[in-house]
């Protein structure tokens, strides 16, 4: 693969989220073993995972526009959650569209 074949969304990954995908890999998706790789319980786990779905969903809906890459940023900072940033923008999207 060429580097300007790499998904956006990979690119955007810190070194601990990629570290954390290899594990996961490696674990054939076994969230126990993680939680054991990382001496910390299942939920919390399951968390930090459910955290880098986010990630990544907020990076494939990315489109080079001020108001998406902000409810971008603000759901990556914990400070918007996942339902809320899709339902602002399927809103922004329906009114840009409408014009």
């Amino acid at each position: 693969m060429n580097i300007d074949q790499i998904p956006r969304w990979l690119t955007e990954l810190s070194e601990d989220e990629l570290h954390f995908i290899k594990l996961f890999v490696l674990a054939s998706g076994s969230l126990k073993e993680l939680a054991k790789h990382y001496e910390i319980t299942y939920p919390t786990i399951r968390l930090k995972l459910d955290r880098l779905i986010q990630k990544i969903e907020i990076s494939d809906q990315h489109q080079p526009d001020g108001m998406i890459d902000l409810i971008k940023e603000l759901t990556l900072q914990n400070k918007l959650d996942l339902a809320t940033a899709k339902q602002l923008l399927e809103m922004y999207e329906k009114e840009d569209n409408s014009k």
